[in-house]
């Protein structure tokens, strides 16, 4: 499947760090035992390339013809762009918030009024810069297909903020998918799997020990 081989790669090459022990602090002040880092996964061609072919059947599958490939600036931009040439689509990126000079661009590239567009994100966790890009696009006058990404945190109000905005949300690979797969490989014990775990269900409010 498809989110295990993800999984296992961003593994393998350090994109994803578990530390259940010794948690990471979040810029919002949420204190996390895992840090994801996909910008990684484009120095590893096999793994680019891979994570291309996975989001090109998920567009082919779940969203048919569709007109153009959007990056969020900046950790969506390239992988945008890898497909885009795999499908011979134009591009585009959307900026977070409009550059404050010359023609004050958020949308880079050409995004038509009435196209139909698929925003690209490498990893959604709240799930607000990626809705911010579709509010962006929209608008622009484009429909807006769906949201793909790397790799999803499957927080609920992430889960909500889609839904309450009507906008489909595909990924290759998942939380539940990853730490499961850590655990298979060695990369915690089951101690470490059940923190993970708890985390999951209340990452805000988890109680540290």
């Amino acid at each position: 499947m498809i989110q295990y081989t993800i999984a296992k790669m961003l593994l393998q090459i350090g994109a994803v760090t578990l530390r259940p022990k010794e948690p990471f602090t979040w810029t919002s002040g949420i204190k996390s035992p895992i840090y994801c880092d996909n910008r990684l996964t484009i120095s590893y061609p096999y793994i680019r390339d891979t994570i291309a072919n996975g989001f090109q059947k998920i567009i082919t599958e779940q969203f048919g013809a569709v007109d153009v490939l959007a990056g969020t600036a900046t950790a969506g931009i390239p992988h945008a762009a890898f497909v885009a040439q795999k499908m011979m689509l134009p591009m585009a990126y959307v900026r977070e918030k409009a550059k404050g000079h010359g023609k004050e661009n958020r949308i880079e590239g050409i995004i038509s009024e009435g196209a139909r567009v698929v925003v690209f994100e490498d990893t959604i966790s709240t799930g607000g810069s990626s809705l911010k890009a579709v509010e962006a696009v929209r608008e622009a006058g484009a429909d807006v297909a769906g949201v793909v990404a790397i790799y999803h945190y499957e927080f609920d109000r992430a889960i909500r903020s889609f839904a309450e905005m009507r906008v489909p949300c595909f990924t290759l690979t998942n939380y539940s998918t990853l730490i499961d797969v850590a655990r298979e490989e060695g990369f915690i014990n089951e101690e470490e799997l059940a923190v993970l775990r708890e985390w999951k269900e209340n990452p805000e409010g988890y109680a540290w020990k």
